[in-house]
């Protein structure tokens, strides 16, 4: 398995990992303390559900009761992240059977390299998948946070956003990496080149023939015969 394919599939399935774990992480908004001189409760937000715990720890959990009533950015951002996911593991699959250290599939390395590039360029759509939801939501609780005749509640960015990014970005890594490798399996074919001689070789030239091995004949002198 050569280096640059192998370290995409780990970063790729790496941030397969962290994208999984940032859908389920709950803090992605978590309510400000700013200008709040007493906060008797945190409430905190992801794209699913809505929690609220006080100050001696007890918290309280509950989904959005209807996806309709949910801005359309949330919306947008659920479908996205679910198809990042879907991606990511189409993505872990067809570059599995696309390593050269495996016998699954197709043996050639320039075949397993294209498939390779394949299953770099579904890591980059994952990654692209993940990375736009995160940053549209990152960028809404920004907005909202500097408006000031917001009515609502405010939010600083949660932890869940910073694994999305991590998980975005290392998938988008591995992507390109796994896209290279097939340049570099192309290179490393072209550098084996054979030439076959023959035990008498000839070159032609019009009607004309001369072979390149010398005649043993003409490499006796005249003494040779006496």
């Amino acid at each position: 398995m050569s280096a640059l394919d192998g370290m995409g599939f780990l970063l790729g399935l790496a941030g397969w990992v962290l994208i999984a774990a940032c859908l389920g992480i709950d803090q992605w908004r978590v309510s400000t303390l700013d200008g709040s001189v007493i906060t008797t409760s945190t409430i905190y937000e992801n794209l699913w559900k809505s929690c609220a715990s006080d100050s001696t720890g007890v918290y309280y959990c509950r989904d959005f009761l209807s996806l309709f009533g949910l801005s359309d950015y949330i919306r947008a951002s659920q479908a996205l992240m679910i198809i990042s996911i879907l991606l990511g593991f189409f993505g872990g699959i067809i570059t599995l059977f696309g390593l050269q250290c495996t016998l699954l599939g197709n043996t050639d390395p320039m075949v397993k390299a294209r498939i390779a590039t394949a299953g770099g360029a579904v890591f980059i759509l994952a990654a692209l998948c993940d990375m736009v939801p995160v940053s549209w939501y990152a960028y809404n609780v920004t907005v909202q946070f500097y408006d000031p005749i917001y009515p609502g509640t405010k939010y600083e960015l949660g932890p869940g956003l910073y694994v999305g990014w991590a998980g975005g970005s290392l998938q988008l890594i591995g992507g390109i990496c796994l896209c290279l490798s097939c340049k570099s399996a192309t290179g490393a074919t072209d550098s084996y080149s054979y030439k076959y001689r023959t035990a008498r070789s000839a070159v032609v030239t019009g009607s004309k023939k001369w072979n390149s091995e010398p005649d043993n004949a003409s490499n006796y002198g005249k003494n040779a015969y006496v």
